[in-house]
């Protein structure tokens, strides 16, 4: 197929692609009735996001949607977003934009294909079935051609996966790689017998953890699906915007989506709350995909020790297993994660450079940070909580 037969549209709104076109690419795999591989890219999660202000004006990510078409029929969407700083993204670029602008460049506005606020993996150049190849490089080379014919300085692709890494870096994008820490799920039938591969110490350690988290004085409960309630909402948004004022400044998500996530997300999440004397006082938020769980949102008005770990890594595990997902992914960052039986893993993001020669010395930086990165992992992979056999296995 040539390139003259594709077209590709920039629109501002997801609305003007439509919910069945674009989840036909995103998430064709829930045809059999299942769930998506992921439920980041899905209509429901961008437009939750763009609906409730999340996204748009004021927020620093502008809607800038991809849409690939043949005859008239879509075969390739991208979150795509015209960003005026680097929040939200999880993929640090603050020293490349320093450098950029002390050379006397303009590094912002720049374009972003990913999912606002989000650092979890999954596929960003989003194809119909059967048109993999053809849908992914008229992705790329469109948001090349938009970032180039509006004198913009970059486009980046954050939290892909490794076969669009593979494919993207043929048509000319630099590959930058990162790690977060997962924790996988080994076909365990409960937590003991996650606990029975671990070293006798760290095993006792994670025990002890557990006891004093659920000795907290309350109860710990878990919501899915239509448990899930307004009130529930109303509490959560408090822990929410407790911690979204500690690590940002402000919330990155509005009250209204937390809304929007009751009427059309419920069955993609799982919230975990602590109650005590007839109130909540902590809360997890888990969204869930096929095959993994995905740690998003933590907060709390009362501070009890190891709760943190208890709602939102240890809870997590069990809610992984009764379900019989293969991972849960605990959001970005963190290596006290590490001794919970969280391991690194590497994730991947996408770069291209207006400017030929910051292009070289970005190359030359990703270069070297991709071998300190491996480094890091097997470094840190060493000093896991597990059995060394387990790890050599897992190796």
């Amino acid at each position: 197929m040539s390139a003259q037969e594709i077209e590709i549209r920039v629109v501002p709104h997801l609305s003007e692609i439509g919910q069945a076109d674009w989840d036909a690419c995103a998430c064709p795999e829930t045809g059999d009735g299942g769930a998506p591989y992921d439920p980041f890219t899905t209509y429901r999660f961008l437009s939750a996001l763009e609906e409730s202000g999340s996204v748009g004006a004021g927020t620093g990510w502008q809607p800038q949607y991809l849409a690939a078409s043949v005859a008239g029929q879509v075969i390739a969407v991208a979150p795509l977003y015209a960003k005026s700083h680097s929040q939200g993204e999880y993929i640090f670029d603050h020293n490349w934009a320093h450098a950029y602008e002390q050379a006397g460049g303009r590094y912002y506005p720049k374009l972003q294909i990913a999912v606002p606020h989000t650092p979890a993996t999954g596929r960003r150049f989003l194809t119909r079935p059967g048109f993999e190849e053809t849908g992914l490089a008229a992705l790329v080379q469109g948001a090349v051609q938009l970032t180039e014919n509006n004198g913009l300085s970059s486009l980046h692709v954050t939290f892909c996966t490794g076969n669009e890494v593979a494919r993207a870096e043929a048509l000319g994008m630099m590959v930058r790689k990162s790690q977060q820490f997962h924790w996988r799920n080994e076909g365990y039938a409960d937590f003991d017998g996650f606990l029975a591969g671990l070293n006798s110490r760290k095993r006792k350690n994670l025990r002890k953890e557990r006891a004093q988290a659920q000795g907290f004085g309350g109860t710990i409960r878990t919501f899915a699906g239509d448990d899930l309630r307004p009130e529930h909402w109303d509490a959560f948004w408090q822990f929410y915007q407790d911690t979204g004022a500690r690590k940002w400044g402000s919330p990155y998500l509005t009250r209204r989506f937390f809304d929007l996530a009751q009427e059309t997300l419920r069955d993609d999440m799982v919230l975990v709350l602590a109650e005590r004397e007839g109130r909540w006082v902590a809360g997890a938020l888990n969204f869930v995909g096929r095959h993994a769980l995905y740690g998003r949102y933590w907060g709390c008005i009362e501070h009890h020790p190891c709760l943190h770990f208890e709602l939102c890594y240890y809870q997590a595990m069990d809610i992984a297993i009764a379900r019989g997902l293969k991972t849960v992914e605990a959001g970005a960052q963190g290596e006290h994660k590490l001794a919970r039986g969280y391991l690194p893993t590497p994730t991947w993001s996408l770069h291209w450079m207006r400017d030929a020669g910051f292009a070289r010395a970005v190359e030359n930086y990703l270069q070297a940070e991709r071998e300190a990165v491996d480094h890091e992992i097997e470094v840190l992979t060493e000093y896991g909580p597990f059995k060394h056999v387990q790890i050599e296995e897992q190796q």
